[in-house]
C-alpha cells in the first residue's frame, strides 16, 4: 500500500463553502451563547427597567413639568428645600466616607483572620439589611438620646447626638456599612497571599505593600461600595426621621420634606423637590462611576 501523495491529500480535504469562507459581517460584537439571543434578552431587560425605573421616574418629571418655571423654581429652590438638600446629600457623603474608612479594615478582618465570634460579627454586619428601618431609627434615637446609654455619656461632654444633624450621620452610617463590607469581601478573597509575600521579598515595607499592591486592586470595589452606601443614604427615610428631630432649617431631610408636601396636597411641589434630588443623584453617581472606570483602567 503506497503512501498518499500531496495531490491525494488536497483532493480528499473537505472543501470550505462560500458561506464558511466569507468573513462575518455586521454585529461582530455579538457572542454566541447557550441562553436566548441578544434580541430577546435585551427586550426583557428594557421592559423590566421601563416598568420599574423609567416609567415612574418619567411620571415624576412630567408631574413637575405641569407647573410653570416660576412655580417650579419657587418649590424646588426655596430656602427650606436648600437646607434639606444640604443635610441629605452632605450627611450621606460623610456617612459613606466613614463607612469607606472603617469598612475596609472590617472586610479585611472578616476575610483574612479567624477569631472567636466571627459568625456573630458576620451576622451583625448584615443586620441593617434585615432590620426594618423604622426599628433601627427608634433604637438609635433611644440609644443616643440624652437619657440613653450612649447619649447619657456624651451629654456631660456637651455632645448632643439625637435630634441633630449628627444623629442623621450616625443613622446613615448604620445602614450603609454592609454595602462597603460586602462589596470588598469577594475582591479580598481573590487577592492572593503570594502577592503580598512577593512584595515583602522584594523589600517593600508593610505600608508600601498596602498602598502600592493591595489598595490598587481594591480601589474599584471600594468606590463601588462607597457609591452604593452614598446612594442608599440619600434616599433613606425610616431610620432617620426618628433620630433627626425633623426641625425645619436644621434637621429636616429632603425625603421628609417631600412627604410633608404630599400631606399638604402640593403634589407639584413634591415632584419638583424629587426632580432636583433625582438630577443631583444622577450627576454624583455619574462622577463616581467615572472615577471607578478610571481606577479599573489605570490602577
Amino acid at each position: 500500500m503506497t503512501a498518499p501523495t500531496d495531490r491525494d491529500i488536497v483532493a480528499n480535504a473537505p472543501q470550505r463553502t462560500a458561506v464558511q469562507a466569507a468573513p462575518r459581517r455586521g454585529w461582530t460584537w455579538r457572542r454566541r451563547s447557550a441562553i436566548p439571543g441578544f434580541g430577546l434578552t435585551m427586550g426583557v431587560t428594557l421592559a423590566i427597567l421601563s416598568c420599574i425605573v423609567l416609567i415612574p421616574l418619567s411620571a415624576v418629571i412630567l408631574r413637575s413639568a405641569g407647573q410653570g418655571p416660576a412655580d417650579f423654581l419657587s418649590a424646588a429652590f426655596s430656602e427650606r428645600a436648600f437646607t434639606a438638600y444640604r443635610l441629605s446629600f452632605g450627611a450621606a457623603l460623610v456617612a459613606a466616607l466613614i463607612n469607606g474608612l472603617f469598612g475596609l479594615p472590617t472586610a479585611w478582618a472578616m476575610v483574612r483572620y479567624q477569631f472567636p465570634g466571627k459568625a456573630a460579627v458576620n451576622a451583625i454586619i448584615d443586620l441593617p439589611f434585615a432590620l426594618p428601618t423604622a426599628v433601627a431609627g427608634i433604637a438609635l434615637a433611644s440609644l443616643y438620646a440624652e437619657n440613653g446609654w450612649v447619649g447619657g455619656l456624651l451629654a456631660p461632654l456637651g455632645v448632643k447626638v439625637a435630634y441633630t444633624p449628627l444623629g442623621v450621620i450616625i443613622a446613615l452610617t448604620f445602614i450603609g456599612l454592609p454595602f462597603v463590607v460586602r462589596t470588598l469581601e469577594p475582591v479580598m478573597r481573590d487577592l492572593s497571599h503570594d502577592v503580598e509575600e512577593a512584595a515583602a521579598s522584594l523589600g517593600a515595607s508593610r505600608l508600601d505593600t498596602i498602598l502600592r499592591v493591595i489598595m490598587p486592586s481594591l480601589a474599584p470595589a471600594w468606590v463601588t461600595g462607597f457609591a452604593m452606601a452614598f446612594a442608599r443614604g440619600v434616599g433613606e427615610y425610616g431610620s432617620v426621621i426618628f433620630i433627626a428631630g425633623n426641625m425645619p432649617y436644621k434637621s429636616e431631610i429632603a425625603p421628609l420634606l417631600i412627604i410633608i408636601e404630599l400631606e399638604q396636597y402640593d403634589y407639584a411641589g413634591a415632584a419638583a423637590i424629587a426632580v432636583v434630588m433625582l438630577l443631583v443623584s444622577f450627576a454624583m453617581l455619574f462622577v463616581i462611576n467615572a472615577i471607578q472606570a478610571y481606577a479599573r483602567r489605570f490602577a
